[in-house]
């Protein structure tokens, strides 16, 4: 029974990073993709060492495995917002059909000069 649940978590894994591998490949500009990439495939690496962990079902190997997941969610999600925001901030196009950039309105409220985005 194990064996399926680990399995299941493999498998599982296995598509959400397919799912976000697709997401890169259609999404229409840089902040969509790298909002797909982050979010499903942290929880795919995720899904994949747990069913390595459960699979091997060791000590040593859950204990890896467990602190992969960790170093991931932290690392991951922080690594994204500092270069979609480092990206903003030297101009990269947004899609044509957004319709709400929150940045841009705040920093042109408060007088700042927001970066030049051809877009808008």
């Amino acid at each position: 029974m194990l064996d399926y649940f680990a399995a299941t978590l493999l498998v599982g894994g296995a598509a959400f990073m397919l799912l976000a591998a697709i997401g890169v490949a259609r999404m229409p500009d840089l902040f969509m993709r790298m909002q797909t990439s982050t979010k499903a495939n942290t929880l795919g690496i995720a899904g994949v060492l747990m069913g390595a962990a459960l699979h091997f079902a060791d000590a040593a190997s859950s204990a890896r495995a467990l602190l992969i997941i960790a170093f991931v969610y932290i690392t991951a999600p922080v690594a994204a917002h500092l270069i979609a925001r480092a990206a903003y901030l030297i101009g990269v196009p947004v899609w044509e059909q957004t319709r709400k950039d929150e940045w841009h309105e705040k920093q042109a409220a408060a007088g700042d000069q927001p970066p030049s985005n051809p877009t808008y």
